[in-house]
């Protein structure tokens, strides 16, 4: 119980301070948020996994960071996080030395999260059904079905 409020309660200062960009750049302090936004993630939470694992994606420093930061991602969007399902759509389609682009995952992932509301979701969708490519066949049909629903958000 004592854990959990004080994992609490160091994330909401960390995510405080992330409004300092003097904080930000300290080394020191930096690498204590860095712990709190870890600890919360650790604990299951979906919007800490989802923040944490965007920092670590696009902040991390080396191989491990990303990894780690596209495993927190994963957890965040398989729990309807729907800017960590967007962001494991773009991952699927980007290729790096463990994996090629991957248009079928993409695919779900994006689906994922346009259910959880994410606005440029269908775009996405309609984008990748109309090419093809990437292991996924082209879909005439589908792509209309996404670029109508990408309208209706006003996108």
């Amino acid at each position: 119980m004592i854990l959990k409020l004080r994992a609490r309660l160091g994330y909401w200062v960390a995510r405080k301070l992330m409004a300092s960009r003097w904080a930000v750049q300290q080394p020191k302090i930096w690498r204590w948020m860095e712990g709190q936004f870890a600890r919360k993630a650790a604990l299951g939470d979906r919007s800490a996994q989802s923040f944490y694992g965007h920092i670590l994606l696009f902040r991390g420093q080396g191989f491990g960071a990303k990894r780690e930061g596209i495993r927190l991602l994963r957890l965040a969007a398989e729990a309807g996080d729907a800017k960590a399902a967007y962001q494991m759509g773009v991952v699927a389609l980007s290729e790096d030395a463990s994996h090629g682009p991957d248009g079928a995952q993409a695919a779900r992932w994006w689906k994922l999260a346009l259910e959880a509301g994410h606005p440029l979701a269908a775009t996405r969708l309609a984008q990748l059904y109309q090419a093809g490519g990437h292991g996924l066949e082209a879909d005439k049909e589908l792509a209309e079905r996404y670029r109508a629903s990408a309208a209706r958000v006003g996108l």
